[in-house]
């Protein structure tokens, strides 16, 4: 597989500073983003579809711009990467399922026009799970997505296609959405950093019916400060979100320092009585150590909250009936089957049941708020395991959706608070740990800062040594098809 490109491996700090000193220009970084596609898509499968002519259009006409000395911002001429749940004007939105038609968007979403605003250079649509429904990434439509850092194990999701690629040097940021932990458990897996902002902070439009209050769109990068500059450009305003929070100030994230000393931080092993595997507790409280060295205080606070699935299972099985609803019968034979095996489930879930999860939504949110009174975030592992084998079965006894994957990220969902991952170090395997911090509600500022200053006290983790499962060739896969439509 291809080798390191030092350049698709720069920050949008760094490619601003190439673009106006003439050093490098948008098009030519846009070429070695599309090329590195080329050559890693058949092993990582992270694309449903690739953009090179409006990638290069876009970059042509950003070069136009800091050749005037009139770039439009930080991310002008940036590449990033749009997960393919979201509308993106004349391509397809195929949501990871072949019953999804391959009819172009006549619209962008918000936060896709938003990121044009800014001068972003859109590569593609990376994959997702059918209708995002799990934490790991295949699909009827697509098949497995696989982790950079070994492609025998999976990029997590459903954000997965895009945590792969940004990891293995494939965009300067991604665009991701997490419902129940799918910006963040993909992050952790492929080591790289990613936030799930407050609910209502970006702007979505349509809305995910059921899930539309417990799903945020977010940025996943491999620094922070990148992460910060699409957030910041992502959470304009746009009026088709009734759900949208008011705008925030102009400058919310301008002058970011990183910040930690006097910070009060609680630590929960097993944020709702699920222990994590003792290498990632092991991994996590190591990074907490140098923690309390930069001169945090870190007070363990044990479980916090009781396990999750007694409350809100009907409520995640429910979700997904509303969207089996819109599938033809004559179409679901084609769905994934445990998307359709869960859906069917949630059918016969009434009003009763639903507002019964609506009430433990806000006794959830009581628990955090009166922790939040005495600590300013909350520490714990991101998931309680390394990226599982690529072909794992999700919901199944070997990897249940409630013990295995989102037990510490999809609390913060179900209240909307701000959480993000970020890498705190590697298992014995070689397979990236990520550390979660969850802010109170409208607190992305503070996340941000702590996890800027986090950065700096762990260093990054090296790119990733983009290796097969030891003793296989790393899988080919179907490349991604060029735009229809």
């Amino acid at each position: 597989m291809a080798e390191p490109d030092e350049i698709c491996f720069l920050s949008a700090a760094a490619l601003g500073q190439r673009y106006a000193a003439g050093a490098l220009s948008p098009p030519e970084v846009a070429e070695r983003h599309l090329a590195r596609i080329g050559a890693l898509e058949p092993a990582l499968n992270a694309f449903q579809l690739v953009d090179r002519e409006g990638a290069l259009r876009a970059a042509g006409e950003a070069a136009a711009r800091w050749r005037r000395g009139a770039p439009l911002g930080p991310l002008d001429g940036v590449p990033v990467t749009i997960k393919d749940n979201v509308d993106m004007r004349g391509l397809p939105t195929r949501n990871g399922s072949v019953t999804a038609p391959a009819t172009p968007a006549a619209a962008d979403a918000p936060l896709v026009a938003r990121l044009r605003e800014a001068g972003a250079v859109i590569l593609g649509k990376t994959t997702t799970p059918e209708f995002a429904w799990k934490g790991i990434t295949d699909s009827p439509l697509k098949g497995v997505t696989r982790n950079p850092w070994n492609t025998g194990r999976s990029s997590g999701g459903s954000s997965g296609g895009a945590a792969a690629a940004l990891a293995a040097g494939i965009g300067t940021i991604a665009h991701g959405n997490d419902a129940g932990g799918s910006i963040r458990i993909p992050a952790s897996f492929c080591g790289v950093f990613g936030i799930k902002p407050s609910f209502g902070r970006v702007p979505h439009h349509p809305m995910a019916g059921l899930f539309a209050t417990v799903n945020a769109n977010g940025a996943l990068a491999r620094n922070v400060a990148d992460a910060a500059l699409a957030l910041r450009a992502m959470a304009r305003p746009d009026r088709r979100d009734w759900y949208a929070l008011p705008p925030a100030p102009e400058n919310w994230l301008a002058g970011l320092r990183p910040r930690l000393r006097g910070l009060r931080l609680a630590y929960s092993a097993a944020l709702g009585e699920v222990e994590p595997d003792a290498e990632v507790r092991a991994c996590v409280e190591r990074a907490i150590a140098r923690l309390r060295e930069a001169g945090a205080i870190v007070e363990e606070v044990g479980p916090v909250i009781p396990p999750l699935r007694p409350a809100f299972e009907d409520f995640w099985m429910a979700g997904f009936a509303h969207l089996l609803r819109g599938v033809p019968r004559e179409r679901r034979d084609a769905l994934d089957p445990g998307f359709r095996r869960i859906a069917e489930q949630g059918l016969g879930i009434g009003a009763e049941r639903l507002l019964a999860g609506e009430a433990a939504r806000a006794g959830l949110h009581a628990r955090f708020a009166a922790l939040h009174e005495r600590h300013d975030l909350l520490l714990a592992p991101t998931a309680p395991h390394v990226a599982p084998p690529a072909e794992t079965v999700y919901h199944a006894p070997g990897y249940d959706r409630w013990r295995d994957a989102v037990p510490y990220t999809l609390p913060f969902n179900l209240t909307g608070q701000p959480a993000a991952s970020i890498p705190c170090g590697l298992s014995a395997a070689g397979l990236p740990i990520g550390l979660q911090l969850a802010g109170p509600k409208h607190g992305e500022r503070l996340v941000l800062e702590a996890c800027l200053a986090i950065e700096a006290a762990l260093g990054p983790l090296p790119p990733p040594p983009l290796r097969a499962e030891a003793g296989e060739p790393a899988p080919a896969a179907t490349p991604a098809p060029a735009p229809t439509g």
